[in-house]
């Protein structure tokens, strides 16, 4: 994620203007006649093409991936209360004073001491923007417990909507004066949106309380400690090739103490070290004093996600550098170490056996088997000799000890200017892996950036476009949008990264998740509220890719010229061997219905029907919401083959998908 305004990129104040590549509206009224080479295979497709970017942003994991319903559930945040407030039922007097234990566990400091002299006396948690409770839902309540000597009273447990009325309770009796955990399950009543946890010493006495937990039994695979499965559905039915985590300028922190630290996300929930989120106070516009870092969402989790919905896991780790924008901290070298370590402690927990020192740990998590990682990230956005110098050290360290994983480097923050200039320049020296390459730019960059991989060098480096999105207003805008306009300009630029699949062998949209109430940055990909979650236009072109990926990439002419944007026309198409297929991709960015007779050239049987899917809006400020969540969604009918051509009327500003046996 950049935090620049980026110079190069001209503001955008397109509105509803019209976007046109067409030279004359004779050509553009008139069918062109395309060849797809369909036996001249230029690239293989790979695996990983087409993946997801995650990052803890916009309330991303805590309050949205991460089904956890309780805010600082463990009183580690700066302000120990924050998320909780005082309550008295029936004029109760009691106190709450928030003990910190200081290195005893530096993990887990603090614990609630909670008094009650009468009535029912206790706190209650607000929740990540309110807890979204569904009717009929089991709750587990979970938290960590000891009563005072000669104490004996009970923890009564109720969730209540935004009238305080009670739509869920539970009562939880500890019986020992020495740390326990205790667990209490009940049903919801209602749906609420926003509802908020009381915790209550039922009778005079006290008890110290941690760990407080609530967590509803819907989570992705019914795992305890799970994700929100409405979320993790929409990952899965993108089929991605790989998911890159935990970030993001995350990995870097404001400073090198908040950096991302993988070790600390590991093991048992209480020992995992929170820390503040970068984002927290970021953007002027969109303060979070409240955001922080739980990892309850940790490492383990991240590989274990990759797994259930198919995608090699990217894992990127801190280059012994902070975010550059922010206090640019530096590791001296010679102190460097530490952090090359945690790289080669990582590869060992993501692959090594369950008789190792870091797959034990794995294997003590519950996953005995390896994880398969192939590839690992050094640095996000870095840039300038410091990372250079510093990246030399891990490469080499990575590679003679694991020489089969694959490196991912930076290239910093912009596709051009003397930042990237030099960086493209030493990665290629030194014969980097993968090079990470990131664009947040206007429409009208994309339309023209479709042949930006053209002309790469074949036998360079690879090529990930780790994060990119179109940006309908400027970078970092609070007023930017998922529109179709933005949504159809990066469907063209894919057409180009498809095309060139032989030097692009990843590419993922960014950021991936927003809350509606708890964003920083616009556009995103996913966006949901306590209950909801829907996929914007973007996420549209980005599943329509994914899941029509194909496995061999074949040529799509225009006067014998790659479909770059001639009248407004962008093109790719794939052979997918295993379905034995012919795949075609086409944007009609123009305004204007337009024709086009797509010869299929080099096969001697293609089937007569295929089908046909697309995504088209006549509005280019279209988007989808939470209150209409399909407005612009794949519309699939058949079509019919003739003599080997496709013959297509497309809509305008529409994208375009042909599969056809062959």
């Amino acid at each position: 994620m950049i935090l620049q305004i980026d110079r190069y990129t001209r503001l955008l104040a397109m509105g509803a203007v019209l976007v046109s590549c067409a030279t004359s509206s004779a050509s553009a009224q008139s069918a062109k006649v395309f060849t797809i080479k369909a036996n001249e295979v230029k690239a293989q497709v790979a695996p990983t093409m087409w993946g997801l970017f995650f990052e803890d942003i916009n309330q991303g994991a805590d309050g949205g991936l991460y089904a956890e319903l309780v805010k600082n559930r463990s009183f580690e945040f700066d302000v120990a209360g924050m998320g909780w407030k005082e309550i008295k039922d029936q004029n109760a007097e009691g106190t709450a004073l928030y003990q910190n234990r200081g290195n005893v566990n530096p993990a887990n400091r603090r614990y609630v001491q909670l008094k009650s002299s009468s009535g029912r006396y206790g706190l209650a948690n607000e929740g990540f923007k309110g807890m979204g409770i569904k009717q009929g839902m089991q709750y587990d309540f979970s938290v960590l417990a000891r009563q005072h000597e000669g104490s004996t009273g009970n923890l009564l447990i109720e969730l209540v909507d935004e009238k305080n009325a009670v739509v869920g309770t539970a009562t939880v009796k500890p019986t020992s004066t020495n740390w326990a955990k205790y667990t209490a399950t009940f049903v919801a009543k209602t749906t609420v949106p926003k509802a908020s946890l009381n915790i209550m010493l039922a009778d005079k006495g006290g008890m110290d309380l941690d760990m407080i937990s609530l967590f509803p039994r819907d989570t992705w695979k019914g795992r305890k400690n799970g994700l929100r499965a409405d979320m993790v559905q929409l990952l899965a039915d993108m089929k991605p090739g790989f998911l890159r985590f935990p970030g993001g300028c995350i990995v870097e922190g404001r400073t090198l103490d908040e950096r991302f630290q993988w070790k600390k996300t590991i093991g048992n929930l209480e020992d995992r070290e929170l820390i503040i989120n970068r984002w927290n106070v970021e953007f002027k516009h969109r303060l979070a004093p409240d955001y922080f870092q739980s990892f309850g969402l940790g490492f383990f989790e991240y590989f274990q996600l990759c797994e259930d919905i198919g995608a090699a896991p990217l894992p990127i780790l801190n280059a012994g550098m902070a975010c550059q924008f922010n206090t640019a901290e530096v590791v001296p070298l010679d102190e460097l170490q530490p952090y090359i370590q945690d790289a080669l402690d990582l590869i060992e927990f993501a692959n090594g056996p369950a008789t190792s020192v870091w797959g034990k740990k794995r294997a003590e998590m519950g996953h005995p088997a390896p994880f398969k990682m192939t590839m690992i990230g050094v640095g996000n956005e870095n840039w300038g000799p410091q990372y250079i110098e510093r990246l030399k050290v891990f490469t080499k360290a990575i590679n003679d000890k694991y020489p089969d994983i694959k490196i991912v480097n930076s290239s910093g923050t912009d596709p051009n200017g003397d930042r990237f200039d030099y960086l493209d320049r030493e990665l290629r020296a030194m014969n980097a892996d993968i090079i990470d390459e990131h664009y947040y730019r206007a429409p009208q960059w994309f339309l023209e950036n479709a042949g930006r991989y053209d002309n790469y060098d074949r036998k360079g480096p690879k090529i990930f476009a780790g994060e990119y999105a179109a940006q309908s207003v400027r970078i970092a805008s609070p007023d930017n949008k998922n529109n179709w306009q933005c949504a159809m300009s990066e469907a063209a630029f894919m057409t180009g990264l498809e095309r060139n699949a032989d030097v692009v062998v990843m590419a993922s949209y960014a950021p991936l998740f927003a809350h509606a109430e708890g964003w920083q940055w616009t556009p995103d990909l996913i966006w949901v509220d306590n209950l909801r979650s829907y996929g914007t236009a973007n996420y549209q072109v980005q599943k329509l890719f994914s899941l029509n990926r194909g496995t061999d990439v074949v040529p799509v002419l225009l006067d014998n010229k790659a479909v770059t944007g001639q009248d407004g026309y962008y093109a790719s198409a794939t052979i997918d061997r295993k379905t034995n297929e012919l795949i075609l991709k086409v944007v009609n960015s123009s305004g204007k219905k337009q024709s086009g007779s797509f010869v299929i050239d080099g096969l001697s049987k293609v089937q007569g029907k295929g089908s046909l899917t697309v995504l088209s809006s006549a509005d280019l400020n279209a988007v989808n919401s939470l209150e209409v969540p399909e407005a612009i969604s794949p519309k699939v009918s058949s079509i019919a083959i003739k003599n080997k051509k496709i013959n297509l009327d497309l809509n305008p500003y529409s994208v375009n998908m042909v599969r056809v046996k062959i």
